[in-house]
């Protein structure tokens, strides 16, 4: 099995200048980027909570303070 080399000799290179470079209009243009390019997304709230989890999250945290209090109390008496 012999060896190629993959990368082609930039002497025998169409399309580049003498040092390696690529000339005006050689290269393609770049390509462009559409928005609709993405799955269709009915519901994408830009930002923020949802009501419903940020109100959980809440509750909870009153309930923690509230039994860290009481176990304070506790103690106390």
């Amino acid at each position: 099995m012999s060896y190629t080399n993959p990368d082609p000799d930039p002497e025998r290179t169409t399309g580049l200048e003498p040092g390696g470079g690529v000339p005006p209009g050689e290269t393609p243009p770049a390509e462009s980027s559409l928005p609709e390019a993405g799955p269709f997304e009915a519901h994408n709230p830009p930002k923020g909570w949802a009501k419903g989890p940020l109100l959980a999250i809440l509750a909870l945290v009153v309930l923690m303070a509230a039994g860290f209090l009481a176990y304070a109390l506790a103690l106390i008496l």
